[in-house]
């Protein structure tokens, strides 16, 4: 199967699509970045560009936000004239690379009775709230309350499985997997980072390989980051980029 951005999971509603651009927004969540954006269809011209941010400025407005962010479409580059905009007007500008892998081409892990991962249960839930909470406050409290509502919602979503793993009996790291017809999505993987550097994370991956042998396993990585090179040697195949640009208002 034939593995794009496109099947990347987008916590959002489509509220306006044009022959330009998708507009999404999430009033569950209006501090989340990812959740409300501009996604363009095919790369703007400038002029195209500002108009589209007017547009989403004068949005976000109405409802408090105070950011802007564009998505720009799979394995296309900035023109100049764009890239001299962005850098005038204070853009941050990322790079997202997508990742897939069958399971079974995934390397084996070296078992260690220390760790053990599960799917959340009410049992498990509350922990896994605190985890994600703990990640989350450095982005501000309301932030991270707000989250933790969206996380409510998703423990009952059929199609959203979390979980958590447990080292020596203490919560050390989650993960939420995305479940579509022909994949499962690795979303939000992380290790707090007094566990770091057990194979906690590899452990965790390993399990999902386990889980959904009969889907292609996707995740996205920051194109500028470490973790991305953990992933190319565990034999995940880079599919494409994406990049996107945002901008934090006074």
């Amino acid at each position: 199967m034939k593995i794009s951005f496109k099947d990347i999971d987008i916590i959002s509603h489509l509220v306006l699509e044009t022959e330009l651009y998708k507009h999404y927004h999430y009033p569950e969540l209006l501090s989340r970045y990812d959740s409300n954006f501009i996604e363009f269809k095919r790369m703007p011209t400038l002029k195209e560009f500002i108009e589209a941010e007017e547009f989403l400025r004068g949005y976000h407005s109405e409802y408090g936000q105070n950011h802007l962010k564009f998505v720009f479409p799979q394995d296309h580059d900035f023109t100049d004239e764009l890239r001299d905009y962005f850098n005038t007007e204070a853009y941050q500008i990322s790079v997202n690379e997508l990742y897939a892998i069958k399971p079974h081409d995934f390397p084996e892990v070296k078992s260690n009775s220390e760790v053990v991962v599960k799917a959340v249960d009410s049992a498990s839930f509350q922990d896994y709230l605190q985890l994600q909470y703990n990640q989350d406050v450095p982005f501000g409290v309301n932030f991270a309350e707000a989250k933790a509502g969206m996380l409510k919602w998703q423990f009952e979503d059929e199609n959203i499985t979390q979980l958590i793993a447990y080292y020596q009996g203490k919560p050390a790291g989650a993960v939420d997997v995305i479940l579509k017809e022909g994949t499962a999505e690795i979303d939000n993987l992380f290790v707090v980072d007094s566990f770091q550097r057990k194979g906690i994370g590899s452990i965790i991956q390993r399990f999902i390989m386990d889980s959904y042998q009969d889907k292609m396993i996707i995740l996205i990585a920051d194109g500028e980051d470490t973790p991305k090179e953990m992933y190319r040697k565990q034999n995940y195949k880079y599919l494409g980029y994406q990049k996107d640009v945002l901008k934090i208002l006074k």
